[in-house]
């Protein structure tokens, strides 16, 4: 009787105490992640989520917030607008989550910042259109640098290689409608004149028609304005139709993946980009080295089968912005937001921020390195001795 009783006694110590330690254990700190982990803007959505579950576990090592651990709720769109609405609301309502980062694309990002301004919860888009920041919305902000400001850099580049002439592809998606507009914009104030304009569909799987119509053109170079797979399959169809001007991608062809899946035909390509992707080549100088240099190490030691991307440097500027401001001022959203706005030097993998009541996104053309791809790998375009020039 006298084991029976010491036993219960034990037990009834072991119950008591577990049940303390849940009492007292700090409640998380809940952020949203909405990303296309899954759907053709996998290869955007996926390191997205590698990326900020690698910070989570970072964190979370060191102790927390405050003592508090933080939990980030990845919620999965596919890359289909209606998901993300849905995943948005979810995280608002059931999750209490404090702050949102995502969603991975440009029509995802436009659909729900109406959502972010009705519910007053900050949200921090990864995707680089620039009307999800232009009109200015007070709890909605971005990381990948400005469509128009990569335009403009494109431009600026053809113009020092006397390319006047020029055709436009770009995909019917939000990305690609407002690149479009952008590329419209700008070109007449910087001497080009775009001589044919085609576009296409995202699930289209062959543009040899649009390109056909291109190459019988006076287009000096092409701009083509996409994600995966248009990227791809522009570049393939312009190599096998012999066309041998320019191709110009927008700054979401920022991806090794991009590299591989285009093959030879990739060799060549000029985009814009932040400078994660040539981080080797930067100087001790560099205000942004130390940074890009962790990541890029963190991240490809934690999954080791994959490779950064500026997709995944993307959401780590966006969680950080998001952390520095809850270290700063608690897990209060009116906070978070003046605090993100207020922002200035912020040192990230897209360049230096610097955030104001007018500007939302906090970057300017100066983030942004012209590349390109030569041996298979991405380098700055200021490295390579022999660029093509305009055909005559």
């Amino acid at each position: 009787m006298k084991r029976i009783l010491a036993a219960a006694a034990i037990m009834c110590l072991l119950v008591s105490g577990i049940a303390f330690a849940q009492a007292v254990a700090p409640e998380p700190i809940k952020i949203g992640a909405v990303f296309a982990v899954t759907g053709p803007a996998s290869k955007l959505g996926e390191p997205e989520r590698n990326t900020v579950k690698m910070i989570e576990a970072e964190v979370n090592a060191a102790g927390g917030i405050k003592g508090r651990p933080i939990e980030i709720i990845v919620e999965d769109d596919g890359g289909v607008e209606a998901n993300t609405v849905n995943a948005v609301k979810k995280l608002i309502t059931n999750d209490k989550v404090i702050a949102i980062v995502g969603p991975t694309t440009s029509g995802a990002s436009l659909a729900v910042k109406p959502i972010a301004e009705e519910n007053s919860v900050p949200l921090v888009s990864c995707a680089a259109a620039e009307k999800i920041v232009n009109p200015v919305a007070k709890w909605v902000f971005k990381t990948p640098q400005k469509d128009s400001d990569a335009a403009i850099r494109i431009f600026e580049n053809m113009k020092s290689k006397g390319i006047s002439k020029i055709a436009i592809i770009t995909s019917s998606d939000g990305f690609g409608s407002t690149g479009r507009e952008q590329l419209k914009k700008h070109s007449p104030a910087l001497g080009i004149e775009i001589v044919a304009d085609e576009t296409y569909a995202p699930a289209d799987t062959d543009m040899t028609a649009q390109l056909t119509k291109i190459k019988a053109s006076e287009a000096q170079a092409v701009i083509n304005w996409s994600v995966v797979p248009g990227q791809v399959i522009v570049a393939k169809n312009m190599r096998q139709l012999g066309m041998t001007i320019p191709l110009y991608q927008s700054h979401g062809f920022g991806n090794p993946k991009n590299i591989q899946a285009c093959g030879e035909a990739g060799e060549g390509i000029i985009f814009p980009a932040g400078r994660l992707l040539i981080v080797d080549e930067l100087g001790a100088d560099s205000k942004q080295k130390a940074v890009l240099a962790k990541y890029k190490a963190d991240y490809q030691a934690k999954y080791p089968n994959d490779q950064v991307s500026t997709f995944g440097g993307h959401a780590y500027d966006a969680l950080w912005l998001v952390l520095n401001a809850i270290k700063a001022v608690g897990p209060d959203k009116a906070k978070i937001r003046d605090y993100i706005e207020n922002t200035k030097g912020f040192v990230g993998t897209g360049g230096i921020f610097n955030f104001s009541a007018e500007d939302h996104c906090g970057l300017d053309k100066s983030a942004f390195e012209m590349q390109t791809v030569k041996g298979g790998k991405f380098v700055a375009l200021s490295s390579v001795k022999e660029e093509v020039k305009a055909k005559k």
